[in-house]
């Protein structure tokens, strides 16, 4: 059986495409977003797993969820496109898939804006003024446009883990304890 992310690749891409051609990335990328809060429910997806509906009935009851999420976007009723791509997904059984379309949604349309989106993992909350001297140097370094989010893990004693797509900077007291452990033993 295929990867989930194998299978999700060319839907994104072809919901990307479409997005562009509409010039509405952010308002699919919303959507997505949406569709994989909503997915992510395990109750939503055993009831849209249930043999006695049809696809039909999938279609509505997600785009009455979606509207009722959020409001209409561009995978519910006003949009014929975004009809259309859910119905799609439905027949080939493909729904389930939803949340790594829209990462991989994401990943193009951070691409197209030459952006990443940073996580800072700290010991401690940052002050906006951490926040921005990290946004800065890591804008440099990677020469993108950097949306930060910060998290904290107080098992990491002190300093921090930053992952901006697939780069992950270890700047943790645990790894260099772990690192120094590991030389000791050596």
């Amino acid at each position: 059986m295929a990867d989930n992310n194998t299978i999700a690749r060319p839907y994104a891409q072809a919901a990307f495409e479409v997005a562009s051609e509409a010039g509405d990335l952010a308002g699919w990328a919303h959507a997505l977003d949406i569709a994989r809060q909503v997915l992510a429910d395990g109750q939503v997806a055993k009831f849209l797993a249930n043999p006695i509906l049809d696809d039909g009935q999938r279609l509505k009851f997600l785009s009455d969820l979606f509207v009722a999420t959020d409001g209409d976007t561009a995978l519910t009723g006003g949009n014929v496109k975004g009809t259309n791509f859910l119905k799609l997904l439905l027949e080939y059984g493909r729904i389930g898939v939803l949340p790594e379309i829209a990462e991989h949604f994401d990943a193009l349309k951070a691409q197209v804006e030459n952006s990443v989106d940073v996580v800072i993992t700290s010991a401690a909350p940052m002050s906006d003024g951490d926040k921005q001297a990290f946004a800065s140097a890591l804008r440099e370094k990677l020469g993108r446009d950097v949306r930060i989010e910060t998290e904290i893990d107080e098992n990491l004693i002190g300093g921090a883990v930053i992952r901006a797509g697939d780069v992950v900077i270890d700047g943790s007291l645990r790894a260099r304890l772990e690192s120094l452990s590991n030389a000791l033993i050596a």
